[in-house]
């Protein structure tokens, strides 16, 4: 099962098991799978099958029980009970729709009275902006330069300039990158910045968004800016694997591949005095060598000289990465605080989890980010294509990448003062 994203997903009509002790399809699991599955699990759908009506349900029942009681799906891979634990756009189910299924499988999937089945909700056509039901269409929308991808073969990159069309600063609301069609699997990942260019075809660039694999997109909080810059270029960077990864992949060549970028812009007179930005941190990468069978850790450390509030967090990595982990040291007391656990990362679904502002880390200047990603070469690892291979540092799909995306909100001390104040009264307030 896919989940429905942020944008998309209501309140489920299910009770737990606690409050239905024989559950029916139609009483109780069928607005659970309405909600959080026929969003992919549809005709044209990425998902293998379908899961639109009780007939289409039955006969996955067992699957769909192991998938959800061992989290594989919705593909949502953050561990539960370990960090911030409130995020925006947050796939997994939750414990009583798991034991409302894990129950109704385990009687044998009644179908109950069908004729009280929820209705389905709107579902956004598969073409569609993931935002567009929050946001409405993007402000802007620039598509990469054509290009075909044959159904084997080596990796492909393809590195060109577009015009923004940008004449003013704006402050951006929210950022998505959408391969086309078919293209989903194919594309790696497909990173924008704005660009300038000298005579001598020297390029500087800052991150516009970054998309890989599966990720859903980007929202930037309320009262922050991440600049659209008027004037300059905007650089697409796309990395295609020919057939595809995942259980979408065509395996067939996917011709004049388009991938778009859909950008939703604040209105001109919007202000905000926190500026954010996106960057790659980097870890030990070019000490990344993972032998044969073997597995390996890598970690990196980042401090700012100001206060600042970690707004998202994406690890990355290809086939051989399979876990990730933030964590803050703070000097003064010695001590570590955990902000996010990925224990069960694939390739196939990079999600950029997006902190509620009122949970996002408030980080003072000194503090130290602590990125930890694994890496499983051996045969128990199901992504690894094949664990005899030495496995370095690269661009290539085969090869590894050990770096996390973190959208950062830059801060003053006096904001970084005024926001730990509102935490603290909101937290008195709750008491």
């Amino acid at each position: 099962m896919m989940l429905m994203a942020a944008g998309l997903a209501t309140e489920t009509l299910a009770q737990g098991s606690s409050n239905h002790s024989s559950p029916t399809y139609a009483a109780d699991v069928a607005s659970i799978i309405n909600e959080n599955c026929v969003v992919c699990h549809r005709e044209g759908g990425i998902a293998p099958m379908q899961l639109t009506n009780y007939e289409q349900v039955r006969p996955w029942a067992p699957l769909i029980q192991d998938r959800v009681v061992n989290r594989k799906m919705p593909p949502y891979s953050y561990d539960h009970g370990i960090g911030i634990q409130d995020l925006q756009g947050d796939w997994r189910l939750s414990q009583d729709d798991i034991d409302t299924i894990v129950a109704w499988v385990s009687q044998g999937s009644p179908s109950g009275n069908l004729n009280e089945i929820p209705p389905m909700p709107d579902l956004p056509d598969l073409a569609e902006w993931n935002f567009a039901p929050q946001f409405g269409q993007p402000d802007i929308v620039l598509a990469s330069n054509a290009i075909d991808v044959p159904a084997s073969g080596n990796d492909l990159w393809d590195i060109h300039f577009v015009q923004s069309g940008l004449t003013s600063d704006r402050c951006i609301k929210a950022v998505q990158v959408k391969p086309r069609g078919d293209a989903k699997s194919v594309v790696h990942h497909a990173n924008t910045y704005f660009a300038d260019v000298d005579e001598d075809g020297n390029v500087s660039r800052s991150p516009l968004t970054e998309y890989a694999m599966g990720k859903w997109g980007e929202i930037i909080p309320e009262g922050v800016c991440r600049t659209a810059a008027a004037g300059r270029l905007v650089q697409w960077d796309i990395h295609m694997y020919p057939g595809g990864l995942g259980g979408a992949a065509p395996g067939t060549m996917i011709e004049d591949n388009v991938v778009e970028l859909g950008i939703w812009l604040h209105d001109e007179d919007y202000q905000a005095d926190i500026k954010q930005d996106l960057s790659s941190y980097q870890l030990n990468q070019g000490e990344l060598l993972i032998p044969p069978h073997g597995k390996i850790m890598t970690q990196g450390f980042h401090t700012f000289d100001h206060p600042v509030r970690i707004d998202s967090f994406q690890p990355h990595g290809h086939l051989r990465m399979n876990a990730a982990t933030l964590e803050i040291f703070y000097p003064e007391t010695g001590r570590t605080e955990v902000v996010s656990s990925i224990s069960d990362w694939s390739a196939t679904w990079h999600h950029s989890h997006l902190f509620d502002s009122d949970a996002a880390p408030l980080v003072p200047a000194g503090a130290v980010l602590v990125i930890k990603q694994w890496y499983d070469n051996t045969a128990d690892n199901p992504n690894n294509p094949d664990p005899r291979q030495w496995v370095a540092w690269g661009q290539r799909t085969a090869d590894e990448m050990t770096h996390a995306w973190i959208a950062v909100s830059h801060l003053d001390d006096e904001t970084y003062q005024e926001l730990l104040a509102e935490r603290e009264a909101g937290s008195v307030a709750v008491n």
